[in-house]
């Protein structure tokens, strides 16, 4: 069964968080962000988010516990927006989205990106592109280990789309099309 719920996944930096902020102003849908509070744990722990997946890889409860915080919202609301590298995943009955951005795009948009200084450290944008390269084969590793899944198969998703030269508002208004049509089928 189909639930009004978009679930927003992609590459770092590919532009979840300004898609679910403005999804959420074009459709009053409640946002749920599991970046934000891995982000706090991270910080809580006195760890950067590089340091925090590695620690994640040896408490595999503690992943499974940060996804299921998705999964277990999801099951008590409608009209949400699930900003969540495994959202799709958790929340099968969703809107499936992925974004991608190349890779030198994104180390630009991370590195002048003031929100993540306080949990990712990093120099310059060649330090931000190979943080990005590991987090992804971390995350991706772990994922299959901990839900024998791969994030990057496209054929989990409704819809994919490139945002390395797209603006926000045109993504936005794609998805929101999709997610129409997705929703009468």
């Amino acid at each position: 069964m189909k639930k009004h719920i978009i679930t927003i996944t992609g590459d770092h930096a590919s532009g979840q968080g300004t898609l679910s902020n403005l999804l959420k102003e074009k459709l009053g849908y409640e946002i749920y962000r599991n970046g934000q509070y891995v982000r706090s744990l991270a910080k809580d722990m006195n760890m950067t988010i590089v340091e925090f997946q590695e620690y994640l890889n040896m408490h595999e409860e503690l992943d499974r516990e940060i996804e299921n915080s998705a999964k277990n919202y999801a099951a008590s609301h409608d009209n949400l927006i699930i900003d969540a590298k495994l959202g799709w995943y958790v929340v099968p009955s969703s809107f499936k989205v992925y974004l991608k951005v190349d890779l030198d795009i994104a180390s630009q948009r991370v590195y002048n990106d003031e929100n993540r200084k306080d949990s990712e450290r990093f120099n310059s944008i060649e330090e931000v592109k190979k943080q990005i390269k590991y987090r992804y084969n971390e995350e991706n590793n772990r994922w299959y280990k901990t839900y024998g899944i791969h994030r990057d198969d496209m054929s989990n998703y409704d819809l994919v789309i490139d945002t390395t030269t797209m603006n926000p508002k045109d993504v936005c208004d794609l998805v929101i099309k999709e997610y129409k049509k997705w929703l009468e089928d």
